[in-house]
């Protein structure tokens, strides 16, 4: 078994990159949404769903971040190209969304489905003993099942 610098076992980390890059693509989809949804949502809701959704993108752009600088912890290459993200998406691309419950419908199926990559990786992770992509899922779950619940109840349902 070969270990990297970080002690962590390279055939194990090959995987959780291609897994942390998937997330990664989905990612940046899922923060071009929310650009757009904050851009072009109009109604009454608009003052209070112009900033939440500034407040997301803010925090989706954080989080690439953090996800491609794993990915280079790990021995990696993080993808960085369009062609790359859209050939990876799992989450769905919303286009010309202005509605506000549209909207928030698209955060909610986004973030439904980062949140299974999510718990796929965080299994992973702790087959290969790699605490650092750990507890960044495990920080990354907590905060996007509260965000869905906040989401679900604007919507008037439940979880």
């Amino acid at each position: 078994m070969a270990i990297n610098s970080i002690g962590l076992d390279t055939e194990k980390t090959k995987g959780l990159t291609n897994d942390l890059n998937q997330l990664l693509a989905n990612f940046q989809v899922y923060y071009q949404n929310l650009r757009g949804i904050h851009w072009n949502i109009k109604g009454k809701a608009f003052f209070d769903l112009h900033i939440k959704f500034e407040e997301l993108y803010t925090d989706a752009n954080l989080k690439v971040d953090e996800i491609a600088e794993r990915i280079l912890t790990l021995g990696a290459t993080p993808l960085h190209t369009f062609e790359d993200y859209t050939k990876a998406a799992k989450v769905p691309v919303g286009k010309n969304i202005s509605n506000d419950e549209k909207a928030v419908e698209l955060i909610v199926e986004s973030l439904s489905e980062l949140l299974k990559m999510e718990r796929s990786i965080l299994e992973s992770s702790e087959e290969a003993n790699d605490e650092g992509t750990n507890s960044m899922m495990s920080d990354f779950i907590t905060e996007q099942e509260k965000t869905v619940w906040m989401m679900k109840a604007w919507l008037g349902e439940t979880v």
